[in-house]
């Protein structure tokens, strides 16, 4: 069964609230490249799309984490970079890359990419205004301007400000990912203010580089004044959900999927408890 049928959603949802969890975010995601490509049958990944919606509306889980990344998604080129205390971090190098279209698709223009776009929000937000679900749009990871062939759009603060304006509802929103905002090489605490009438996710992360290659940090020694950005967060009236993302994977944990461990997790976690109780 499909996670986001009804009946799958409810249980998950009953799984969190037996351990005193709220289900407050979705990230999952149904088969999308159709309405990301605009190919035949994109109507019936959107009707898909809408489904979920409505389940969700129907047990009360108020956002949607999208994506608007086509074919490839979240991209990195190694996940074993030593840090401190010899942890592991992932990486992205666009040099070990070319920039060949693939040949099943061709190149896909940034125009086409909005409109795209457009097209899909302007399906679904009368759906999410009626059921008062956000969507938090997920910036593209990494942010470059093509990836082989196929514009990314949602790659700059400028991105964002048109996203927003595409359709024009509360409901069209945003998940501001930091580390992606690091990456476009926006200033955090700065853009969090610029953008905080539609922030309705957190992802509370920072990486050292640029948008073609960069690391993975811990949160607390990163680039970004953290403290300062959850104070924004704070002063822009935030009360959605915020979460670590990706963290380091510690010395001698080695089972997992690197970027989700636990105790790197834990870390994060306490570091995101003691600023907000700092601020």
């Amino acid at each position: 069964e499909q996670p986001w049928t009804l009946t799958s959603l409810a249980k998950r949802k009953q799984a969190y609230e037996d351990l005193g969890f709220e289900l407050a975010v979705i990230e999952g995601r149904p088969a999308m490249e159709k309405i990301k490509l605009a190919l035949p049958g994109r109507d019936a990944e959107i009707d898909v799309v809408c489904q979920m919606l409505t389940n969700m509306g129907k047990l009360g889980i108020p956002v949607w984490c999208s994506m608007w990344m086509p074919i490839l998604g979240v991209i990195r080129t190694t996940r074993t970079i030593s840090t401190r205390g010899g942890a592991h971090v992932s990486g992205y190098d666009h040099a070990e890359f070319g920039n060949e279209p693939m040949e099943e698709y061709g190149t896909i223009t940034e125009e086409q990419q909005w409109a795209n776009l457009k097209y899909f929000l302007e399906q679904i937000i009368p759906h999410t205004e009626r059921l008062g679900i956000d969507l938090a749009m997920h910036p593209d990871d990494p942010p470059l301007e093509s990836f082989l062939g196929r514009s990314r759009i949602m790659n700059s603060v400028a991105g964002f400000q048109r996203l927003v304006g595409l359709v024009d509802s509360p409901h069209n929103g945003i998940c501001f990912c930091q580390g992606s905002f690091v990456e476009m090489g926006a200033a955090i605490p700065e853009t969090i203010y610029l953008l905080g009438d539609h922030i309705r996710y957190v992802h509370f992360r920072d990486v050292r580089g640029t948008h073609d290659n960069f690391t993975e940090t811990f949160h607390d020694n990163g680039p970004t004044d953290m403290a300062a950005a959850m104070r924004a967060y704070k002063e822009i009236g935030f009360s959605g959900s915020i979460r670590p993302d990706h963290v380091p994977q510690l010395c001698g944990e080695d089972d997992g999927e690197p970027g989700y461990t636990q105790l790197g997790r834990l870390h994060a976690y306490g570091y995101m408890r003691g600023l907000m109780d700092a601020v």
